[in-house]
């Protein structure tokens, strides 16, 4: 069965620290990760290397959602995350396999993603909009300077 792949790479204004903890938080990422229209809710998160993870997104409007989950396989701190995952809808098979890059440059991270094993009834649009929701998100989540 054919899969898909999507890749991404953005600079944003913020320190490879808050970009890769937006990436491992909890509440951090059910704010930034969904699409928009979707709430998130994290039912499990064990950052480790080993360790899995659980969510779901739901479609605010219908009601109608999707759960899905994973193991992450890689954590160097501030630099690479690579993670799996798996749909728990059996008529979206397969494992996808997510690797996210950070580097620090001038004027903050640059951060490289690609995504692949997309079950090929998924359409790779719907991915490419998806995360280009996601990280405009993520964007506005890490890269405000706040005072305490």
């Amino acid at each position: 069965m054919t899969t898909g792949t999507v890749r991404f790479h953005r600079v944003l204004r913020s320190k490879p620290e808050r970009v890769y903890r937006a990436f491992l938080d909890a509440d951090a990422l059910s704010k930034w990760l969904p699409p928009y229209g979707f709430t998130c809710k994290v039912h499990h998160l064990d950052v480790q290397v080993g360790g899995t993870y659980r969510m779901s997104f739901t479609n605010f409007a219908s009601g109608n959602g999707h759960s899905f989950g994973g193991q992450y396989v890689e954590l160097v701190a501030d630099e690479r995350i690579v993670y799996t995952d798996r749909f728990d809808d059996p008529n979206l098979p397969g494992e996808m396999r997510t690797t996210i890059r950070l580097r620090p440059v001038s004027c903050g991270t640059e951060i490289t993603i690609v995504q692949d094993g997309i079950p090929a009834v998924v359409p790779v649009e719907m991915c490419y909009l998806g995360w280009q929701e996601s990280l405009e998100q993520l964007a506005r989540l890490v890269e405000p300077e706040i005072a305490d």
